[in-house]
């Protein structure tokens, strides 16, 4: 069960400033979770995504865009007029979603109803990243293959 996600997809600093800022953000900041403890650090698995810059996805029509996008090696960055939202690539592939349930829960997170991605002014983004988890809590880390 997820515990905490924060990130800086656009971050100017270092890798490992932004590895030690997003783990404590996670850690204490997510609105969506109470604060981390000290008692929960031995429970839990350390999970890290390293992502790639962003590449807008450009189509002619935007019923076009699940022709763009593959499941488990694309997160996706919806921008609308009201807000933003991200998803990494692992989580269609955790939720079992295929790509039009991708593409409505991208609108969700970005607080938008199910369809806004079928708008002209919307934007849709697409990035790599590379998953680095302990096995175990407190146990070795290993990349994660979707």
């Amino acid at each position: 069960q997820l515990r905490g996600c924060i990130g800086f997809p656009l971050s100017e600093k270092k890798l490992y400033q932004s590895i030690i800022e997003a783990a404590i953000a996670a850690a204490t900041q997510d609105p969506r979770f109470n604060p981390v403890e000290k008692g929960e650090l031995t429970n839990i698995i350390f999970e890290v995504s390293i992502l790639t810059p962003p590449e807008e996805i450009r189509v002619q029509h935007p019923n076009e865009f699940p022709n763009h996008i593959r499941l488990g090696r694309d997160g996706l960055i919806l921008k609308w007029k009201y807000g933003t939202g991200l998803l990494l690539p692992q989580v269609p592939i955790e939720l079992k979603w295929n790509i039009y349930e991708y593409l409505e829960n991208i609108c969700f997170k970005a607080g938008a109803p199910a369809n806004v991605w079928l708008m002209p002014e919307s934007k849709l983004y697409r990035f790599q990243a590379i998953i680095y988890k302990e096995s175990v809590p407190n146990g070795p880390v290993i990349r994660v293959e979707l």
